[in-house]
């Protein structure tokens, strides 16, 4: 039976589109976060994680995956915990410890990221002591080819990540880079149906009860990308988009399209899909999508055109 709550030793700090969600884990000798947010929100990662420990230290901090959103107030919270233990999954150990921001994403999706550093790795198959509980470490491929997910056996609840949300799945990043994906996200999705949690928590939204209506959704999704990857390559390319405009809050429209130029995951996907348009016409269309849909206005930005979130 799905429980109608979570346990008060799991605490999940839902967040806006910019950062990812926080899930801190208390036990009764050891605390821990599962995913720290976006750089530019570190200061509310960190304000939000002291208001619940009060005096109790941070002891371990987990990354599912190593994307900004989800990884972005690591070096803070290193800064305010000094004997913080940090754990992240392998494959990206390496550009850590160099500070590779070409291979960590930071560059080619012109976000943002404060260095950080880590002490453990997550190793898929291991289990984890987070909190008072033991949580299986399992590989997530699809939007993230390093991206772990973790499962409570006890309770069945699972921290998703971005391999399933409410209403779908996060941007599958290798197919930007013209990597075939779509199978991973497939064999994630059946991973998390065999495992049958009774509760999900995505890294972005609410927690799922429902998670069969979630599986069967994102199933959808996925036979809409794989049918027609132009759609999500689209897709892809606003998300880039929607991502800058909600960290600047407002940009005219001549910096976003200098930005647009500079990020090189733009210059990927209108090659790949769209090169029958022109850089520039393909960005403004893209432009207008996200007007048309409400979530830019046009705006006056310092006497330029521009746009602003909403």
């Amino acid at each position: 039976m799905s429980p109608a709550t979570l346990p008060p030793d799991i605490v999940v700090l839902e967040r806006g589109w910019l950062s990812s969600n926080n899930i801190l884990l208390l036990g009764a000798e050891q605390s821990a976060l599962v995913d720290s947010g976006y750089g530019t929100h570190s200061a509310q990662t960190l304000a939000l994680v002291q208001a619940r420990l009060g005096s109790r230290p941070l002891d371990l901090l987990v990354n599912t995956h190593l994307h900004s959103d989800h990884c972005g107030g690591n070096a803070a919270l290193q800064s305010a915990y000094p004997a913080l233990l940090t754990h992240i999954p392998p494959g990206q150990a390496l550009a850590v410890s160099v500070w590779d921001e070409e291979a960590l994403s930071y560059a080619p999706t012109g976000q943002f990221c404060p260095r950080f550093t880590y002490q453990h790795l997550l190793t898929p198959g291991d289990t984890i002591h987070l909190g008072g509980r033991g949580w299986e470490i399992h590989v997530a491929s699809g939007h993230d080819p390093h991206s772990v997910i973790l499962f409570e056996p006890e309770l069945r609840v699972l921290i998703s990540a971005d391999a399933l949300w409410g209403n779908g799945f996060g941007v599958v990043f290798p197919e930007i880079e013209g990597v075939s994906a779509f199978d991973e996200v497939a064999q994630t999705l059946d991973l998390i149906e065999s495992l049958q949690p009774s509760l999900v928590i995505p890294g972005h939204g609410p927690v799922l009860h429902a998670v069969q209506d979630a599986l069967d959704y994102a199933r959808q999704r996925l036979a809409q990308y794989t049918t027609d990857p132009v759609r999500h390559a689209r897709y892809a390319a606003k998300v880039l988009l929607k991502f800058k405009l909600l960290e600047l809050q407002q940009i005219t429209l001549r910096d976003l399209r200098l930005w647009a130029h500079a990020t090189s995951y733009f210059s990927l996907l209108q090659s790949r899909h769209f090169a029958s348009t022109s850089f520039e016409t393909w960005i403004d269309d893209l432009i207008l999508d996200l007007m048309r849909s409400g979530a830019a206005q046009a705006v006056d930005v310092a006497g330029e055109p521009g746009l602003l979130n909403l």
